[in-house]
């Protein structure tokens, strides 16, 4: 058994490189250890084949932020 981990005492610094490289080991084959939902997978093959395909399209930042800005 592992000694339990004193999260007040790791400075932040520390903190977001551990959690980093904790997401980095985690996504490693996700789609074959369950981590990734198979909806989401889904999706994401649906929107690339619509970027292929021409049916949707990417818009750059700053037109997106005037798009949104608009809405308000």
């Amino acid at each position: 058994m592992t000694a339990p981990i004193k999260y007040d005492e790791i400075p932040m610094q520390e903190k977001f490189i551990i959690m980093e490289e904790l997401w980095e080991n985690m996504t490693h084959n996700a789609e074959d250890n369950g981590f990734t939902p198979k909806w989401h997978l889904y999706i994401l093959a649906n929107r690339e084949d619509n970027i292929k395909n021409s049916i949707s399209s990417f818009t750059d930042l700053e037109s997106a932020k005037n798009r949104l800005q608009k809405l308000t």
